[in-house]
This record gives C-alpha cells, sequence and structure tokens, in this order.
C-alpha cells in the first residue's frame, strides 16, 4: 500500500511544494529545458511544468478516487443486496445497469457533461455512474457463488440474520477479486478523465490534470519537450503503480 499512500500523499500535500501558482507565467521562454529554476522545464505557455504537475496529479487521483469509491461502493452495495431481494427487483437493476453499459462510456460522459456542465461535482458523479454497473456485475456474481457455500448454510442453520450473513461471511470471503476490481475501476476512470480533458471537457483552467497537461503541450513534441512526455509518463505510473499494489494486496 505504500504506492497508493505516495501518490495520496502527492495529490494532497504536493502543491503546499509548488514554487509557482499553476497558472501563473514566469518565463518568456516556452519548452524551456530543465534548469534550477525550473526543474522540470516550462511548458507552451512559458509555466512552471513542476508546479502544473503537481497541480495535476493532485487533481487526477483526488477525482478518480471520488468516482471510484462512488462506483465500487454502490455498485458493490447493489450487488450483494439483490441476492436477497425478488426476483424482479434483480431483473429492474440489472436491466437498468444493462442500459448504462450499453452506452460507450466516453459518449455517455460527453452526452452528460454536455448537458449539465463539466464542474468538478459533475465529472466525479459522472464517472462514478458510469462505472457502477461493471462493479455490480462483479460483486453480484461474486456473492452468488458464495451464498451456496456450506459455511453460509450453516449461518443461516444458527439463525444469523441477512446483515450479520453479509459482513461476516460474504464480503471477507470477496475481498480479494473485489480490491482487483477496484483497480481496474480506478484505471478506467482515470483514462475516461485524461481523454475528456484531452478533448477539453475535463478539468477546465485555471485548474490542470494529466489530461489536459498532455493536451495544451502535444506540440512540444517537436522540440522533444519534457512538458508532454512527462505527464504521460506519470499517467501510466499511477495506473500501472496502483494497480499493482491492489492486486498484490488481495492474493495475500
Amino acid at each position: 500500500m505504500g504506492l497508493f499512500g505516495f501518490w495520496l500523499v502527492l495529490a494532497v500535500c504536493g502543491p503546499f511544494f509548488a514554487p509557482y501558482a499553476p497558472g501563473q507565467i514566469i518565463d518568456t521562454e516556452v519548452f524551456a529545458p530543465l534548469s534550477h529554476r525550473h526543474w522540470l522545464g516550462t511548458d507552451y505557455l512559458g509555466r512552471d511544468l513542476g508546479s502544473r504537475l503537481l497541480y495535476a496529479v493532485r487533481y487526477t487521483v483526488l477525482i478518480c478516487t471520488l468516482s471510484t469509491a462512488f462506483s465500487c461502493s454502490c455498485g458493490i452495495l447493489l450487488g450483494i443486496a439483490t441476492t436477497a431481494t425478488p426476483a424482479w427487483v434483480e431483473q429492474v437493476a440489472g436491466r437498468l445497469m444493462d442500459g448504462i453499459l450499453s452506452i460507450p462510456s466516453l459518449l455517455c460522459a460527453l452526452l452528460v457533461i454536455a448537458a449539465f456542465g463539466d464542474s468538478l461535482v459533475a465529472l466525479v458523479l459522472t464517472m462514478g455512474v458510469i462505472y457502477t454497473p461493471g462493479a455490480y456485475r462483479t460483486s453480484r456474481a461474486l456473492a452468488l457463488r458464495i451464498a451456496r457455500m456450506d459455511y453460509i448454510t450453516v449461518a443461516v442453520a444458527r439463525g444469523e440474520g441477512a446483515f450479520f450473513i453479509i459482513w461476516k461471511e460474504i464480503l471477507p470471503n470477496m475481498r480479494g477479486p473485489l480490491l482487483a476490481d477496484v483497480g481496474l475501476r480506478f484505471i478506467y476512470a482515470v483514462l475516461l478523465l485524461s481523454n475528456l480533458s484531452f478533448l477539453g471537457l475535463g478539468v477546465q483552467p485555471p485548474l490542470v490534470d494529466l489530461g489536459s497537461l498532455v493536451r495544451e503541450n502535444v506540440l512540444g513534441l517537436v522540440y522533444g519537450s519534457a512538458a508532454v512526455v512527462l505527464p504521460t509518463i506519470v499517467i501510466g505510473a499511477l495506473t500501472v503503480g496502483i494497480n499493482l499494489v491492489l492486486d498484490g494486496t488481495s492474493r495475500r
């Protein structure tokens, strides 16, 4: 969990160590190389890339963490709950989830953001709703398999209530696969946010996230600038690293 803690601490505390404000133009040279004044160079407007990268990590990690927590919490609770409800409740919930799944995630996000705006709250809720069906289907499949086990039958025979069985018997035995699924949902959220920002519909200026850093500085590829290379490296390190941590935790 050390890697996840590193990104979380960097997201929360990183901007406090940024030498400049994220929108402050402090140099006339664009795509400047690394120097003692700008330790990661400058971007296409002459803004300090190190400062903007610290702010970008904050908004990317916090938005994706909140949206993942929302989608997984709703999906897992609904998936487990429908195993103990009448069949028609599961059918209604299943058809609703199928309807959301049938719309491509990027198209769904574009439609919602175009209708309700691109505020941070709208981004979190939109991404959370988009990835709830996946968490629902995973948790429901796991819960149905575990509900057939002998120890669940024994717990029912002892007279244990539904809450006790869910909390003490079903959830602990779902923890490993669910943690791996949470890692996947987080990766999907990071990629969706990056895609939205690359299209100009994600985090809006003067705020910044990793996807918008890539979009703004894409012309820096011609000059070999770190302004476009570093954000892509951070996106890869963030998604792959956190998924490896959660996958290792689930195996333990």
